[in-house]
């Protein structure tokens, strides 16, 4: 794997392009813009070229042992740390989000903001992540207290308060969406 390449992460619908590699651990950037970070055995490399004949030539019992074979591996355990850290932290800095915004109007910034939190926490309740820090800065705090008219409008599928001010400092608010079996 080399940064560049088209990756999928097994048993889940996550594909992006890598952006670094570091010993076992790779960061890719998903088709939704986000950075997430996975090992080595989690991915695998696309290949786009491809043809449907050789997609097909592989025998189903093959497939399926192979499947077997990765699932009879112990899975490394995961430190309760880990387990507690967010897997998604959408930073809402307007340099983060865009290039050129110095002729933007506050109003435009605000609602680039707000939109791109929406689409991530969409995103976040769809694929069933349970935790998710918006990192909103300090500030004047209209911004946080949109995010805020925001969540109430989800006020039965999650529940929002001040993110761990050690790690993400003052200026953000973490989300945590109940994962309902229904």
């Amino acid at each position: 794997m080399k940064v560049g390449d088209r990756v999928s992460v097994l048993d889940d619908i996550i594909s992006g392009r890598i952006l670094a590699v570091e010993g076992d651990s790779v960061t890719m950037e998903t088709k939704d813009g986000f950075n997430m970070t996975f090992s080595r055995g989690e991915l695998v490399v696309e290949s786009e070229d491809l043809s449907e004949e050789e997609l097909i030539t592989k025998d189903i019992s093959e497939i399926i042992s192979e499947k077997k074979v990765k699932m009879s591996r112990s899975s490394a355990r995961v430190k309760p740390k880990e387990r507690s850290r967010p897997p998604m932290v959408v930073d809402l800095h307007i340099e983060k989000l865009v290039n050129h915004y110095k002729r933007m109007s506050n109003y435009e910034i605000l609602t680039l903001q707000t939109d791109t939190a929406e689409r991530q926490l969409n995103f976040a309740i769809s694929k069933k992540i349970q935790r998710v820090v918006f990192v909103h800065g300090v500030g004047e705090g209209v911004l946080k207290a949109e995010l805020e008219y925001l969540f109430r409008r989800y006020d039965d599928k999650l529940k929002y308060y001040e993110a761990d001010a050690r790690e993400y400092g003052r200026g953000a608010t973490e989300v945590y969406i109940f994962q309902n079996n229904a």
